[in-house]
């Protein structure tokens, strides 16, 4: 009885030996396929990060450049808005009853159109 109870427990811990090793393979060949996986894939990687960084760089250029052309054509507009503003006040000075003719006949066909809605 002895020998068979000696003769289990030896072939018991021999199994649980052979299953720790048949695990320690099989996670360390897991480790080598991630390790492989993961080197393999860096420089493709970097490369993606690379032409990120150069796709934000053209882009914040071309929106530094689109405000400086929007900043340079409200300036325009301001500059022509006050001309035009400039110009009336010289025709009214120069003209105040043409000027007060084209009022009253402005102010009369607004009111006819908001009066028909």
């Amino acid at each position: 009885m002895k020998e068979n109870t000696a003769a289990l427990i030896t072939n018991t811990d021999h199994m649980q030996r052979s299953m720790e090793h048949g695990v320690k393979k099989a996670t360390d060949a897991a480790q080598d396929s991630i390790r492989s996986i993961s080197d393999a894939a860096h420089p493709a990687l970097d490369h993606l990060v690379s032409k990120a960084h150069v796709a934000v760089d053209r882009a914040g250029e071309v929106a530094s450049q689109a405000a400086k052309v929007l900043g340079a054509r409200g300036d325009q507009l301001n500059v022509g808005g006050k001309r035009a503003a400039e110009r009336a006040g010289a025709f009214v000075n120069e003209n105040p009853v043409a000027s007060l003719g084209m009022a009253v006949a402005f102010g009369y066909l607004l009111s006819r159109l908001v009066a028909s809605r």
